[in-house]
């Protein structure tokens, strides 16, 4: 077991952040919340799900972050013709050795783009469950594990639209958060005309961070400290979308988990040592919302999960910050961050 230090790991966390966020602002114009959740999710060693209309920048934002760090990096474009072996790799017959080499697929990446992942059959999705849980791949009995870190950034279509296939349930579970883009601002857009009239700024982004780093960022993550009240308050939350009138299949206990996660990257991305409340009602849409299915009733009245998640964060108690003595009032953020010593 070796100990480290925080502020330490936490400075380095800022600085190595702000260049990969400045360089991706660079590219993707006016949308800084959504930059930061992207962020967020790599931190947390989760996996990112874009969901929006063609054309808002869905592709151009995973490329972004993906070309920001000095990662080994594959495209997926999904179509219904693709393959699981396509994916995953396969086996083949080698005639000089007399034996089967493996000819590794696509998922073999640091970062992995998945093209408009609900435009293939649900059969070539499911080649993503492992790899995306377990960071493997089985193969012919045999199990390849995949580089670290690993993120998979998929982008998506609305559902509705022609040529589309559901992600099925155990699929977006696997997905930390769900963010959808929008339309940008009139102002955003005319700076988006000057800078991509042009040139794609794609062109000249070069790699702000290594590998080595995210890596280390992502072990002072693990380190953050989770007060007992904040991680019931995360637990409260997720298990009123199990009981909601307006939904027919809650969250799962991996939501409650991803949660915990994104809210520790959330709190080191803020300079925190410790999360707070703050940070898991901040981040409980864009990570409980996609995997929770509304009854048909809600359907009917336009009920939407994000509004039902919205909803359960307003009737749910936020903790007090314990009191101690020594401590002052204020917002208590002292108090949430009192932990044991930490080892990893």
């Amino acid at each position: 077991m070796t100990t480290y230090d925080d502020r330490a790991s936490l400075t380095d966390l800022t600085a190595v952040v702000e260049r990969v966020r400045g360089s991706v602002e660079g590219v993707i114009e006016g949308k800084p919340e959504v930059v930061r959740l992207s962020l967020t999710v790599l931190l947390a060693e989760g996996h990112l799900l874009i969901e929006d209309v063609p054309g808002v920048g869905k592709t151009m934002l995973a490329k972004a972050l993906a070309r920001s760090i000095d990662c080994s990096v594959r495209r997926i474009q999904f179509t219904p013709d693709l393959l699981p072996s396509d994916i995953t790799g396969v086996s083949i017959w080698d005639q000089q050795r007399r034996d089967f080499e493996f000819k590794p697929g696509a998922i073999f990446a640091q970062v992995v783009i998945g093209d408009e992942i609900n435009r293939a059959s649900p059969k070539t999705q499911s080649a993503l469950l492992e790899s995306m849980e377990e960071r493997q791949v089985t193969i012919d009995g045999q199990t390849y594990e995949l580089p670290s870190p690993f993120m998979v950034v998929a982008t998506q279509n609305p559902v509705e639209m022609e040529g589309t296939y559901p992600l099925p349930e155990a699929q977006r579970d696997r997905f930390m958060a769900r963010v959808s883009i929008g339309y940008p601002s009139p102002d955003a857009e005319l700076q988006m005309l000057d800078v991509h009239g042009g040139v794609s700024p794609l062109d000249d982004l070069q790699p702000v961070a290594h590998a080595h780093e995210i890596l280390k960022l992502i072990e002072a993550v693990r380190g953050v400290h989770v007060a007992d009240p904040v991680r019931r308050y995360a637990v409260d939350l997720v298990a009123a979308t199990r009981t909601h009138p307006d939904l027919r299949l809650g969250a799962s206990p991996r939501a409650t988990l991803h949660l915990l996660r994104a809210a520790k990257a959330s709190a080191a991305l803020s300079g925190r040592e410790y999360a707070l409340p703050d940070d898991v009602q901040a981040l409980a849409v864009a990570v409980l919302a996609h995997r929770l299915l509304p009854t048909a009733q809600a359907q009917l009245n336009r009920r939407t999960a994000e509004q039902v998640v919205q909803e359960i964060l307003q009737r749910t108690p936020v903790p007090a910050a314990p009191q101690q003595p020594g401590f002052g009032m204020g917002r208590g953020a002292t108090a949430y961050g009192q932990q044991p010593p930490r080892r990893l």
